[in-house]
């Protein structure tokens, strides 16, 4: 470290997860008593645009120079930073979200710790530094994650913070957040542990009614007991997120799995428990919150998609030989047949979403792939032999598919007799 203009301490996740035993995926520094003009002649590359934040020349890990801050106006864009070589340690950990990421670490591995991290890590304790948390709204999506990261190990968020949380909604502190914000914190918490416990904690505060109310208002809302044993639309939604994470580590299928039932939000009270036309609702549910959340197109897409077909899909085997080629065609499954498979796995993760139904066969996975094996199968060589072309290659191409579907669920009903 002696390259390093003043002195360099570690700090934030990699000291907290090396401390919990978990994978350390990057590390970052903070230096004391440093100026940017040193750090620059050190040879270290200034990357920072609203304080002085550098690369390392050679690990390319990051260096920010110690930092205080003030709040000046709302959301999470109004502060002042003060960077400065009197500025120390302990002034530039009291900034910070919560205490298990206010902890540091000098060259001889000793823990610097002022608010109590070390203790609150054995406490399993998500809790504030300081009352400046209340400044910047985005620190409520960091918990949110925080959580879908170490839920599984047991942590919660503390109750003073979960209250602070509240007044800060309360206070239209989240309003103030801009989309792609939002997003950013919401993709990395699905490739998380544990995505449940972002959204649950979101809503136990009241930030997922500001942020994704099509979401939120999805608790409280009855389907048939018959076919959804937790009845309440909510925690089914919770239930199949769970199954996508078992299923798949892909953000996009995750996502699918939380928006697959927006619709369900939209229902008439009078119509409860049933739901006719959701996937439809849902649908455009699905992309209107894309578009707010300017979510990246293939996240969109998937969901949507999901949102419009996995009732569909649920009953394919239902479904004629015609019906089941159009929707092949939908799915965009001939050019696009990985992007079916994540559309079948959000599926397969909604069929699992019920209680006692985790472990079921889902032999629709397996028919409508066979369908899609059948259709590209049949051969263009003997219809082009026949002089066929244009509009009426086309026309013949799709009847000798469905006639191949058509055989296939013969075989496949034959099967299981």
């Amino acid at each position: 470290m002696s390259s390093v203009p003043g002195k360099a301490y570690l700090v934030g996740g990699a000291v907290r997860d090396s401390l919990l035993g978990l994978a350390v995926k990057e590390r970052d520094w903070v230096v004391i008593g440093a100026t940017p003009e040193a750090m620059r002649a050190a040879g270290f590359i200034p990357v920072g645009k609203d304080f002085p934040v550098f690369l390392h020349p050679v690990t390319h890990e990051e260096y920010a120079l110690a930092r205080t801050e003030r709040k000046t106006a709302p959301g999470y864009h109004g502060f002042v930073f003060h960077a400065d070589p009197d500025v120390t340690l302990e002034e530039d950990l009291r900034r910070r979200d919560i205490t298990i990421n206010a902890m540091a670490e000098d060259e001889n591995g000793h823990i610097i710790d002022p608010f109590g991290g070390r203790q609150d890590l054995e406490r399993r304790l998500l809790r504030h530094v300081s009352p400046a948390f209340a400044e910047d709204p985005v620190r409520i999506l960091r918990v949110a994650r925080f959580m879908a990261k170490l839920a599984p190990l047991g942590f919660r968020v503390a109750k003073e913070t979960l209250e602070l949380m509240r007044a800060m909604v309360e206070a239209g502190e989240v309003d103030a957040l801009v989309p792609e914000r939002v997003w950013q914190e919401m993709v990395r918490a699905l490739a998380e542990p544990a995505p449940r416990a972002f959204v649950e904690t979101l809503r136990e505060c009241g930030a997922l009614k500001r942020i994704l109310p099509e979401l939120d208002r999805l608790w409280g809302v009855p389907q048939p007991p018959k076919y959804h044993p937790e009845v309440d639309t909510g925690e089914h939604v919770m239930r199949v997120l769970d199954q996508a994470c078992r299923l798949s580590p892909d953000p996009r299928v995750r996502f699918a799995a939380l928006l697959h039932d927006l619709g369900k939000g939209t229902t008439p009270a009078e119509q409860w428990p049933h739901h006719h036309g959701h996937e439809q609702r849902g649908a455009r549910l699905a992309a209107e919150v894309c578009a707010r959340l300017k979510t990246p197109k293939e996240f969109r897409d998937l969901a949507v998609l999901v949102a419009r077909e996995h009732g569909n899909i649920h009953r394919v085997r239902q479904l004629r030989p015609v019906t089941v080629l159009e929707l092949l065609e939908r799915l965009d499954a001939f050019r696009r047949p990985e992007r079916l498979g994540r559309v079948l796995l959000a599926c397969i993760a909604d069929a699992h979403g019920r209680p006692g139904h985790e472990n079921d066969p889902y032999p629709q996975a397996d028919y409508l792939e066979a369908a899609l094996r059948a259709s590209r199968d049949v051969s263009v060589q003997p219809l082009l032999a026949e002089g066929l072309a244009g509009q009426a290659l086309a026309d013949a191409l799709r009847r000798r598919r469905i006639e191949a579907i058509a055989r296939l669920k013969e075989s496949f009903t034959a099967s299981r007799q």
